[in-house]
């Protein structure tokens, strides 16, 4: 009688090369290298996040104190070339060019006893120039000599 000869060679293993191979590592990720992955995949991506965030924040900053000084600079040219006799305290905004940008004038005596008669013609103007109401402010005193 023929002893049937088995032709597929995963079938014809011997039990000595079936060990060997299961001693060999699988192929794969186990689930604790995919969760270590995915923890410092977040923590990464939390620290971009907060990176971005903190940029944009600056930017805005950057902005407003570049824009502040001309627009304050602007504003402050408005109120000499007019009689500060005929201008009040006042506050208002820019427009469309300048949305979200307001302005508050405040004008008023000056207090001192170094300057004597002097005091009586100088005045102290204030100008505070915001952006979004109050979220970033910035301050100009001047003072006008008023002599008649």
């Amino acid at each position: 009688m023929k002893k049937a000869v088995d032709h597929h060679p995963r079938r014809a293993m011997t039990a000595e090369q079936t060990a060997a191979q299961s001693l060999q590592p699988q192929r794969g990720f186990t689930l604790l290298e995919v969760m270590v992955a995915l923890s410092i995949i977040a923590i990464v991506l939390v620290s971009v996040y907060k990176m971005h965030a903190q940029t944009v924040s600056m930017n805005n900053e950057v902005r407003f104190y570049a824009t502040a000084p001309m627009l304050a600079q602007i504003k402050m040219a408005e109120i000499e070339s007019e009689s500060l006799k005929d201008i009040g305290d006042d506050s208002g905004d820019f427009g469309d060019e300048f949305p979200d940008y307001r302005w508050n004038i405040a004008i008023g005596d000056v207090e001192s006893t170094a300057l004597g008669n002097m005091v009586k013609d100088l005045k102290k103007i204030d100008l505070l120039i915001s952006l979004n109401n109050d979220g970033f402010i910035y301050n100009l005193r001047a003072y006008k000599y008023l002599k008649d």
